[in-house]
């Protein structure tokens, strides 16, 4: 296996990546949640920001969850913030704020999986671990020809051979190796798409010399598609002297602890919604409309600039607060933030 040719690649293409540069446990284990179902794009515009706010262990450790809200933001998989902020805190409490050094230590810390502990040894320390996600599953399995279903077996299967010196045999840095493997797998050996042409390594690559790349690794079983739900609602927005009325989501919500202005069902293809409540009544004023979604909810917002007494007869019982519209700290949900701008509140 032609490692160099991939190590070089990757180093030239892509070593400015802001994760790649002053290195340390910490920066690789917020960059690591980060990436975790974001694109590299949009982490690359928030990374750097977040590690203004908080440089360090302690400062994320000690942070208030409205803080760690707000520098998130954009990120989205607010859960995600949560996790790591409760890493830091067990590493600062329970480690005296030093990252354990090895796989089992790592992931006894909750929140830290068989993944990240990898990342951190492999990526955060340059030791000898292989950070097996879709793209190293994919990418490995193409280039070894192993035929296993995409899946836990075959990340397992992945690792054994790893550990056992079967694949990637020789001398190289473990983290040059995954970082190049995570490359490769997002621009040239992508799922559906295979650009074999241009990846230094088609020459040993097995599922390259079958003419169908994208064979490997083999399907499982279908998984049953989660439904789709179209839900249309109703976001009534109050202000009055630079001040919003909102509430505050709460645990078990979307973008729990993270503020939003009254919100109602209008329509729902999924009967089970119940975190906002059925609009009551007619609906008057000329709306704006909003196009988002989350999760498996395609979703229709319909924007209506009010009062408080309407609100109270459209059916909204939670108890409503004012947030200051200019400061960072109000931590404004995206989709209210979306809205101020469509309705031109914000000046």
């Amino acid at each position: 296996m032609d490692v160099k040719s991939l190590l070089t690649w990757s180093q030239q293409e892509f070593s400015t990546l802001p994760w790649r540069v002053n290195r340390s446990l910490y920066r690789t284990l917020v960059s690591e949640i980060m990436l975790q179902q974001t694109t590299v794009g949009t982490v690359k515009n928030h990374y750097e920001r977040f590690l203004v706010t908080f440089p360090d262990l302690e400062s994320l450790a000690n942070a208030s969850e409205s803080e760690l809200l707000v520098a998130w933001k954009g990120l989205g998989y607010y859960r995600r913030a949560r996790s790591l902020k409760k890493i830091a805190e067990s590493i600062a409490s329970d480690h005296a704020g030093v990252f354990p050094s090895d796989l089992d230590h790592l992931q006894k810390i909750s929140g830290i999986g068989p993944y990240t502990s990898n990342a951190l040894v492999a990526i955060g320390m340059d030791k000898r671990a292989l950070a097996v996600d879709a793209n190293l599953e994919r990418v490995i399995a193409r280039l070894y020809g192993i035929k296993l279903p995409k899946g836990t077996k075959l990340q397992k299967e992945i690792g054994r051979l790893f550990f056992e010196n079967k694949i990637f045999t020789g001398k190289y840095s473990f983290r040059a190796l995954n970082e190049a493997l995570m490359d490769l797998g997002r621009t040239y050996c992508q799922a559906r798409k295979a650009n074999c042409e241009l990846c230094p390594l088609k020459k040993n690559c097995e599922a390259y010399r079958t003419g169908e790349p994208t064979q490997f690794p083999i399907e499982g079983s279908e998984k049953k598609k989660a439904q789709e739900h179209e839900l249309t609602l109703l976001r009534a927005f109050v202000v009055k002297k630079g001040k919003l009325l909102v509430y505050e989501k709460i645990e078990g919500e979307w973008l729990s602890g993270q503020f939003e202005v009254p919100t109602f069902i209008i329509t729902s293809t999924d009967a089970k919604l119940s975190q906002y409540p059925k609009v009551k009544g007619k609906i008057s004023g000329k709306a704006t409309i909003l196009k988002t979604g989350i999760t498996k909810y395609k979703i229709s917002n319909q924007l209506i600039v009010t009062d408080e007494n309407q609100i109270s007869k459209w059916g909204f019982s939670r108890k409503l607060i004012w947030k200051d519209l200019h400061k960072a700290e109000s931590n404004l949900s995206t989709t209210t933030l979306k809205g101020l701008k469509a309705l031109q509140l914000l000046e």
